[in-house]
């Protein structure tokens, strides 16, 4: 099957949009002189290697606002050349012999990017990140304020009667929109609240499957096309989205956002690199996709009882940075953001704030 995907749709001048310059991408330690890229790796992934903060490979390809929208900027095969003087990220070309460094690569001289469109098999494309680590999240409901859950349909019987069902049962619904055909089932699950301020984002849902009309009745008659959880009389509808793709080139927010991690997937209290965790910002605090946030943990306080003194005094310890996420999918007052990197384990209650 093939698709085109755009994975690149934000410009490396969002970069600097805020009015502040920031200086130039430092190199890693061990960056290497060139990087030929094999299946499987990721833009992040890639620029690690050369960059220490890996979220600033638009600045170091030096990709203008169109170029950024380039669908694929790289493939398996290709080989990676670091210009340390920028630094610069080019594609080189093999040449026969070698160089005179010996490395048999040299650039493709001052070519810039051209942005072109591809048509290749997904499993193919070099993405920005893991995309299997966020795809579940892009198709599905993940937030839903009370309001929509008050106007959600609602199934109220199946033809068979039983209790739970699966694909391809019939499954009968009241309020179902007459301009839509393709739903979301879900129950309500956790309530999503500032772990502080008990501020009230709304519920992340249990997603269960997807039904399609099949008949204008009334009720409206539908079959569940997808059951990955047990379905039963009482369960919930929303419209579906369409199938969302990640198609955001990293980058710094335009305002000053100071959010609070409020949850992570599957529950725990913490989690690790690659792992996706909701945000007490969204839409409306200046987030959106693409945007990168950095991670930081409260120390906490100290007290220290001098030897001399004899009275003990507190010590409010500075905050630790010691990760990033990047936000994936935005709503209103929460996004979700995926961990990308992390010295230690994330916990809710963190503070996510421009890096």
């Amino acid at each position: 099957m093939f698709r085109i995907i755009s994975f690149l749709a934000a410009s490396a001048a969002a970069l600097i949009c805020t009015g502040v310059q920031a200086a130039p991408p430092a190199i890693a330690a061990d960056a290497p002189d060139s990087y030929t890229v094999v299946k499987g790796d990721t833009l992040w992934g890639i620029s690690a290697r050369f960059l220490q903060e890996p979220w600033r490979w638009p600045e170091v390809w030096r990709m203008s606002k169109n170029q950024a929208r380039d669908p694929h900027l790289i493939y398996p095969g290709q080989v990676i050349v670091l210009d340390r003087r920028g630094p610069y990220l080019q594609i080189g070309k093999v040449v026969s012999g070698g160089t005179a460094k010996g490395s048999g690569i040299e650039p493709m001289g001052d070519a810039r990017l051209q942005p072109k469109i591809y048509q290749t098999p997904v499993d193919e494309a070099v993405s920005t990140i893991p995309l299997k680590s966020i795809a579940p999240f892009l198709i599905r409901p993940l937030v839903v304020e009370t309001s929509s859950i008050d106007g959600a349909a609602t199934i109220v019987a199946t033809e068979t009667n039983r209790v739970y069902l699966a694909q391809g049962d019939t499954v009968f619904a009241r309020d179902v929109r007459a301009d839509v055909d393709k739903w979301a089932i879900f129950r309500p699950g956790k309530l999503l609240a500032d772990p502080v301020g008990g501020k009230r984002f709304g519920y992340e849902v249990q997603y269960l499957g997807s039904a399609r009309v099949t008949e204008r009745t009334d009720p409206v008659t539908l079959e569940i096309v997808e059951a990955v959880e047990e379905i039963g009389t009482g369960d919930l509808m929303l419209p579906t989205e369409d199938d969302l793709v990640f198609s955001y080139a990293p980058h710094a927010p335009g305002e000053i956002v100071d959010a609070k991690l409020i949850s992570i997937y599957r529950g725990v209290a913490e989690t690790g690199k690659l792992n996706v965790v909701a945000l007490s910002a969204g839409k409306l605090g200046g987030l959106e996709p693409g945007h990168v946030l950095a991670l930081f943990r409260d120390r906490g306080t100290a007290v220290y009882k001098g030897e001399s003194a004899g009275v003990a005094k507190a010590h409010a310890l500075p905050e630790k940075r010691y990760g990033s996420v990047l936000v994936f999918r935005v709503f209103d007052n929460v996004s979700y953001a995926l961990i990308m990197n992390t010295d230690g384990q994330a916990a809710i209650g963190d503070a996510a704030r421009n890096p």
